[in-house]
């Protein structure tokens, strides 16, 4: 062991005696301790107005309803870039909202951007440059008049691939290449640099999160669903998905309405999903603004419990029931109120490559 990592453990004992020095702590290099602590609620759409798609498509009427209730609710829109320049800079906590649309579809062309332009909002569309101008997606006049509308151009990969299937002995200069050829196209193209990230499918490792930092990225979005936070991590920010199955009104609003988890610790701090398939999830809360014995855990076609393994500390334990064995990504879904009344969300995701 260095002696960085050795003092990097000694800092953190107190609470790596319970949890290993697996865990990963939320003290990121992005702001300074006497910042104020900031949220961003961001949401991610794909299709619009395509029932063939339901997993991926929202209904351009509760697109409607959402910027709506955002507008009449006092947010301000921003892009996924400007967002995370307001997370890190001092300015005081106001309500922002963001708007995101992953792929380039043309359905969002034609039933999404004419609403942002209705609410006069600005969004961030993150493109795979392989498909721009093929079958159902937009050209790259049609992106051009995205740009024109207010829209960030974000960076999703060229091919947007299962990278976590390829071998990992070329699966890291794969993903490399293809952001930097997503890059020079996008350029050529449309004459901006991307500045922000997503991954495809919300699919990565640590490794991957570091090269989207090395390629000189702001942040990264992945598609677990959360709170952007200025203490968070800025290189897999969470996003509401907004699908059919989540986008009726009261599901939106219920979204709106959640806050950032105040977490110290996760553990672990990857999204592989282990051999046993039944993975255990040790998270560090604030006891003194958290209600613990109100915490609830939900697991995606399945059942949690948790446990409390030190109050004092804040530290909670979550596993599934069964062994996660039937998708390829399962979250983990953590619920809790402070002792304002006001709920925090938090999920992690775990992947099974194996998996289709």
């Amino acid at each position: 062991m260095s002696i960085a990592r050795f003092s990097y453990c000694l800092f953190f004992l107190s609470t790596w005696l319970v949890q290993g020095c697996a865990g990963s702590h939320r003290d990121p290099e992005n702001q300074s301790a006497t910042q104020p602590e900031k949220e961003v609620l961001c949401f991610i759409y794909h299709r619009f107005n395509d029932s063939r798609y339901p997993t991926t498509n929202t209904p351009a009427r509760d697109f409607e309803t959402h910027l709506a209730y955002l507008t009449q609710q006092g947010f301000t829109f921003y892009t996924f870039t400007d967002a995370v320049k307001y997370l890190q800079s001092d300015e005081a906590p106001k309500k922002i909202a963001v708007i995101t649309i992953d792929d380039g579809y043309l359905s969002f062309f034609n039933h999404g951007l004419p609403l942002l332009k209705k609410y006069h909002a600005p969004a961030t569309l993150f493109i795979n440059t392989k498909t721009v101008g093929s079958g159902d997606f937009m050209t790259w006049a049609d992106l051009k008049t995205c740009m024109d509308n207010q829209l960030e151009i974000g960076n999703h990969t060229h091919s947007h691939d299962y990278f976590l299937n390829k071998p990992e002995g070329t699966r890291y200069q794969n993903f490399r290449d293809e952001i930097t050829l997503s890059q020079s196209l996008i350029e050529k193209h449309l004459a901006v640099k991307s500045t922000a990230f997503s991954y495809p499918y919300g699919e990565f490792d640590t490794r991957m999160k570091t090269i989207v930092k090395e390629a000189g990225f702001i942040a990264a979005a992945a598609q677990n669903s959360g709170v952007m936070y200025s203490r968070g991590d800025f290189f897999q920010f969470p996003r509401f998905p907004m699908s059919e199955a989540y986008s009726e009104k009261s599901k939106f609003i219920e979204k709106a309405n959640m806050h950032a988890m105040p977490l110290t610790a996760i553990d672990p701090d990857n999204t592989a999903l282990p051999a046993n398939k039944q993975p255990t999830l040790t998270l560090t809360l604030n006891p003194e603004k958290l209600q613990l014995k109100r915490l609830q855990c939900f697991v995606q076609g399945g059942t949690c419990r948790f446990t409390v393994v030190d109050k004092n500390k804040g530290i909670v334990s979550i596993q599934a029931t069964q062994p996660l064995a039937k998708r390829r990504r399962t979250l983990y879904t953590i619920t809790i109120p402070d002792k304002d009344g006001k709920w925090h969300w938090y999920s992690h995701l775990w992947i099974n490559p194996k998996m289709k």
